[in-house]
């Protein structure tokens, strides 16, 4: 009965505030954001040419043209929006969680909060793997492809599209597991289902990795397709996992 009573409490906490309160403070969260993420490009403006001449490491010796007037500056303006969003970030999910955070009961914060935590972890794990694996390998089947052949001289505008691209759908890619867990902890779907459908997922995941990649190199698609179908049963076990914790965890909801 007390337990009722708690629950209840913590359900009717979300509603003390008026839906126009609400709405404001929303609209309030999103434009500190939106101020972090021009602040955050504006100071990456500053040191755009650095983290050009960084993103340019995995091409080698490569030239670069431009190909068109102004084709730099506003691909220098690019490259510092996606800096910005990507150091913005953090404060981003932080305005996320104060807003949602009130109108969730304490069961249900344990966790949805480490699930954002995990997520921009997640995220930047993925900016990683492709900086590190998928670029690299890209790059040297591109350059050597065709080597004897043609030149390569590269328009410095499509070369950066493609690393921020790739870098970015790989980060999105590394999601996976998060949208299991919550899924899984929401009893959605169980993980005996998801791994009976390992078989489909084998094939989504190449065709997501064909689709993701911006390239058509089979190296890149291959790397990126097998890291999906990794973090495909790395959620498996998270949700196996939340599972066997539901004695200790479950939503207020649950009966």
């Amino acid at each position: 009965m007390i337990k009722e009573k708690a629950n209840l409490n913590e359900a009717s906490q979300s509603f003390e505030m008026p839906l126009v309160d609400h709405l404001e403070e929303l609209r309030q969260r999103i434009l500190k954001s939106l101020i972090a993420i021009l602040l955050s490009s504006g100071f990456c403006l500053l040191f755009v040419r650095k983290l050009v001449q960084a993103l340019e490491i995995p091409a080698g010796k490569i030239q670069f043209l431009q190909v068109a007037p102004g084709e730099f500056l506003f691909t220098s303006i690019k490259v510092a929006g996606y800096g910005g969003l990507t150091l913005s970030l953090p404060f981003i999910l932080y305005q996320f969680l104060k807003f949602i955070l009130p109108g969730l009961t304490k069961k249900e914060k344990l966790l949805i909060a480490p699930s954002v935590a995990g997520s921009a972890i997640l995220f930047f794990l993925g900016i990683i793997f492709a900086w590190k694996a998928l670029i690299p390998a890209a790059m040297g089947f591109l350059i050597n492809y065709g080597a004897d052949v043609v030149e390569p001289l590269w328009s410095i505008e499509k070369y950066l599209d493609f690393v921020l691209l790739l870098m970015l759908s790989t980060g999105l890619a590394f999601q996976i597991p998060i949208l299991q867990l919550l899924l899984g902890f929401f009893e959605i779907i169980t993980w005996e289902k998801m791994l009976s459908a390992w078989r489909l997922v084998v094939m989504a995941s190449a065709i997501a990795g064909a689709v993701l990649t911006p390239s058509t190199d089979p190296i890149t698609m291959i790397l990126l397709s097998s890291s999906i179908t990794f973090l495909f049963f790395v959620g498996i076990g998270l949700v196996a996992l939340t599972k066997n914790l539901k004695g200790q965890i479950r939503p207020s909801f649950d009966p």
